[in-house]
Protein backbone atom coordinates (compact mmCIF):
# COMPACT_ATOMS: atom_id res chain seq x y z
CA UNK A 1 0.00 0.00 0.00
CA UNK A 2 1.37 3.70 -0.46
CA UNK A 3 1.82 6.09 2.32
CA UNK A 4 -0.81 7.84 3.49
CA UNK A 5 -0.46 11.64 3.45
CA UNK A 6 -1.91 11.54 7.01
CA UNK A 7 -0.76 9.23 8.82
CA UNK A 8 -0.44 11.15 11.79
CA UNK A 9 -2.35 13.22 13.51
CA UNK A 10 0.54 15.96 14.17
CA UNK A 11 0.64 15.75 9.56
CA UNK A 12 -3.01 16.47 9.83
CA UNK A 13 -2.59 19.88 11.87
CA UNK A 14 0.38 21.06 9.70
CA UNK A 15 -1.52 20.69 6.40
CA UNK A 16 -4.35 22.28 8.44
CA UNK A 17 -2.11 25.24 9.73
CA UNK A 18 -0.86 25.42 6.04
CA UNK A 19 -4.42 25.95 4.59
CA UNK A 20 -5.53 28.21 6.88
CA UNK A 21 -2.14 30.30 6.16
CA UNK A 22 -3.06 30.04 2.62
CA UNK A 23 -6.69 30.86 3.31
CA UNK A 24 -5.68 34.68 5.13
CA UNK A 25 -3.55 34.93 2.20
CA UNK A 26 -6.16 35.04 -0.62
CA UNK A 27 -8.23 36.92 1.75
CA UNK A 28 -6.12 39.55 1.93
CA UNK A 29 -6.56 39.64 -1.93
CA UNK A 30 -9.72 39.67 -2.05
CA UNK A 31 -10.19 42.32 -0.02
CA UNK A 32 -8.09 44.29 -2.00
CA UNK A 33 -9.87 43.27 -4.95
CA UNK A 34 -12.77 44.48 -2.87
CA UNK A 35 -11.41 47.88 -2.86
CA UNK A 36 -10.71 48.38 -6.67
CA UNK A 37 -14.36 46.97 -7.31
CA UNK A 38 -15.65 49.64 -5.60
CA UNK A 39 -13.41 52.69 -6.77
CA UNK A 40 -14.30 51.14 -10.32
CA UNK A 41 -18.31 51.39 -9.27
CA UNK A 42 -18.50 47.33 -10.44
CA UNK A 43 -21.39 46.99 -7.83
CA UNK A 44 -22.09 43.45 -9.07
CA UNK A 45 -18.60 42.65 -9.10
CA UNK A 46 -17.72 44.10 -5.62
CA UNK A 47 -21.21 41.68 -4.15
CA UNK A 48 -19.73 38.75 -5.48
CA UNK A 49 -16.16 39.29 -3.74
CA UNK A 50 -18.09 40.33 -0.28
CA UNK A 51 -19.60 37.09 -0.65
CA UNK A 52 -16.30 35.48 -1.31
CA UNK A 53 -14.39 36.99 1.39
CA UNK A 54 -17.28 36.32 3.30
CA UNK A 55 -16.94 32.10 2.46
CA UNK A 56 -13.11 32.52 3.68
CA UNK A 57 -13.86 34.21 7.12
CA UNK A 58 -16.12 30.77 7.40
CA UNK A 59 -13.59 28.86 6.06
CA UNK A 60 -11.20 30.67 8.40
CA UNK A 61 -13.39 29.84 11.47
CA UNK A 62 -13.90 26.24 10.40
CA UNK A 63 -10.36 25.63 9.86
CA UNK A 64 -9.74 26.94 13.55
CA UNK A 65 -11.82 24.82 15.36
CA UNK A 66 -10.25 21.79 13.07
CA UNK A 67 -6.96 22.98 14.15
CA UNK A 68 -8.25 23.16 17.73
CA UNK A 69 -9.71 19.85 17.52
CA UNK A 70 -6.92 17.89 16.29
CA UNK A 71 -4.48 19.79 19.19
CA UNK A 72 -7.18 17.90 21.45
CA UNK A 73 -6.60 14.74 20.08
CA UNK A 74 -2.79 15.16 20.21
CA UNK A 75 -3.05 16.20 23.62
CA UNK A 76 -5.50 13.23 24.56
CA UNK A 77 -2.98 10.57 22.67
CA UNK A 78 -0.34 11.84 24.65
CA UNK A 79 -2.36 11.48 27.81
CA UNK A 80 -3.26 7.99 26.90
CA UNK A 81 -0.10 6.42 25.78
CA UNK A 82 2.19 8.21 28.13
CA UNK A 83 3.93 9.94 25.51
CA UNK A 84 6.45 12.81 26.66
CA UNK A 85 4.33 16.70 26.20
CA UNK A 86 5.95 18.95 23.92
CA UNK A 87 4.84 22.40 24.67
CA UNK A 88 6.17 23.76 21.49
CA UNK A 89 4.61 21.32 19.35
CA UNK A 90 1.54 22.54 20.86
CA UNK A 91 1.15 25.92 20.12
CA UNK A 92 -1.48 27.47 18.18
CA UNK A 93 -2.41 30.71 16.80
CA UNK A 94 -2.80 33.57 18.70
CA UNK A 95 -6.47 33.71 20.01
CA UNK A 96 -7.19 30.27 18.68
CA UNK A 97 -6.74 28.56 21.97
CA UNK A 98 -9.65 26.23 22.77
CA UNK A 99 -11.78 25.85 26.26
CA UNK A 100 -9.26 23.78 27.97
CA UNK A 101 -10.13 19.89 28.29
CA UNK A 102 -10.64 18.38 31.36
CA UNK A 103 -7.18 16.40 32.54
CA UNK A 104 -5.76 18.35 29.13
CA UNK A 105 -1.89 18.02 29.73
CA UNK A 106 -1.54 21.68 28.00
CA UNK A 107 -3.75 23.50 30.27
Amino acid sequence: MGEMPFETIESAHDYVKLLREQVLSVETDVVADIAVAVEERAARRADALRLVDYKLRQLDHHLGASSRILNDLRALRRLLTGEPWDAAAAELPPGSRSEPVAGRVDA
